[in-house]
């Protein structure tokens, strides 16, 4: 039986054994805290040190700054295939971690003392970009005794202010700068989503919203033009509509600069359109199965939407897959140079690096023994790769086997073997067995 004592403590019948286990809990939390901390500390500098053997190999070698970068790729993809992430995941961490260690040396003492948490770390390193590297020692100390103090979500804006008071160059000279760096990305969701993130100017961003909002309302508006049937049965929300039209203007509108257009001609760049890489069911083509179909290369999609890209799609490639394992064996019309391509397409349906999910659309076909050296234009000897995991096989030591069934054998520079097997549709047509003849009849004894 618990009881709640006047001055609100928890007791028990067992006598105090709920605060014991709970100093117990915290004192355990405590331990892997300071592990993990440990730890994490333990792997920043193990990067770092990557980093670093990169940049002295590289110094040693004559050649391009792109013959330079292979070697940090390698060794990325080397550390990838231990971590289990992907060589640009571990290229971007040994960037940070050398950051950390070489220009906040105090702040990374103070991480492996726990004087501070990752959280706090992370704050410092993002506001001191802005700090010049003459007062990076001054800034670094009187940030952590900020940090010391409270949580980092609180500390961030005091944080921010300090390094703000001793940057050298104005905000209009840093955001010049930033404008650089402006880009779109996807960041996939659940459901079937995602999140089209543009970092633009600010200025620029509330300009697309503002333009967005408006013909969003004069599509609202429309609803309430009785007898004209304009906008009958639209439920839609202003959100809704703004994403809708957001998104029929990226992908069907043109640019208002081009520069091939020739005089009053519209130039090419209307005239392109998106594409997609998508395995569809034949049961969903034909209405008979709600199962999702494939975004190759990234997430699973609904059967509304796959049916409507293949109601669309100028061709449809028709995968026939084992009905064992579900590889693909053949492909309609694979004997000419095109349909090795669909044929490839379908069967690495991304970049057949070990952890790389790029998409087959997005990659080069290469062959596995180069075509220089002899290697024929035959399916046994090609396979996909992206732009950057090609050069790597091209400027690095990794060098790659392909085994029958497509199953590519790559070998690091250090000797490690990592099997890249084809991949398996998630979903595919597949061969029926043929049926069994019917037993003979036997007569009763």
């Amino acid at each position: 039986m618990t009881e709640i004592a006047p001055g609100g403590v928890i007791e028990t019948d067992s006598g105090g054994r709920f605060v014991a286990v709970l100093s117990g809990l915290v004192a355990d939390t405590e331990a892997v805290a300071r592990a993990v901390t440990a730890a994490q500390v333990a792997e920043v500098r193990v990067l770092a040190r990557a980093g670093q053997l990169a940049e002295r190999e590289a110094a040693a070698q004559r050649g391009s700054v792109r013959e330079h970068d292979m070697v940090l790729r390698s060794i990325a993809a080397e550390l990838g295939g231990v971590l289990r992430v992907t060589d640009r995941t571990v290229q971007q961490r040994i960037g940070e971690a050398r950051e950390l260690v070489e220009s906040y040396p105090a702040t990374l003492d103070a991480w492996e003392a726990e004087r501070i948490t990752r959280g706090h770390v992370r704050v410092i390193v993002d506001a001191g970009g802005l700090v010049p590297a003459e007062r990076r020692a001054e800034f670094e100390a009187e940030a952590i005794r900020l940090c010391e103090g409270d949580t980092p979500n609180r500390v961030r804006a005091a944080v921010e202010i300090l390094a703000e008071r001793t940057a050298e160059r104005s905000f209009t000279e840093r955001h010049r700068t930033a404008s650089a760096c402006r880009r779109v990305r996807v960041i996939p969701g659940a459901d079937g989503m995602s999140d089209l993130v543009a970092t633009v100017p600010t200025v620029i961003a509330h300009g697309i919203l503002d333009r967005l909002t408006q013909q969003a309302m004069v599509i609202a508006d429309s609803r309430h033009h009785e007898g004209d049937g304009v906008g009958d049965g639209d439920t839609r929300t202003m959100a809704q509509i703004r994403a809708d039209v957001l998104s029929d203007m990226l992908l069907t509108g043109s640019p208002t600069v081009d520069p091939s257009a020739v005089g009053d001609r519209p130039g090419a760049l209307g005239a392109i359109r998106a594409q997609v890489q998508v395995i569809v069911p034949a049961l969903t083509l034909l209405d008979a199965d709600d199962g999702p179909a494939d975004l190759v290369g990234r997430t699973p999609v609904d059967a509304d939407t796959a049916r409507a890209l293949a109601a669309n799609a100028p061709t449809l490639t028709r995968i026939l897959t084992d009905p064992v394992d579900g590889t693909v064996i053949a492909v309609d019309r694979y004997r000419t140079a095109q349909s090795q391509r669909r044929f490839l397409r379908a069967r690495d349906q991304h970049c057949r690096f070990p952890g790389c999910r790029r998409a087959a659309i997005r990659c080069e076909i290469d062959h596995t023994v180069d075509h220089a050296q002899g290697g024929p234009t035959a399916l046994w000897n090609l396979a996909h790769l992206c732009q950057r995991h090609h050069s790597m096989k091209q400027f690095t030591s990794w060098r790659v086997r392909q085994h029958p069934g497509g199953i590519l054998e790559w070998t690091s520079p250090t000797g490690r073997v990592y099997r890249e097997d084809a991949p398996v549709p998630l979903v595919a047509f597949t061969v029926d067995p043929p049926p069994h003849p019917p037993a003979e009849s036997v007569p009763p004894f």
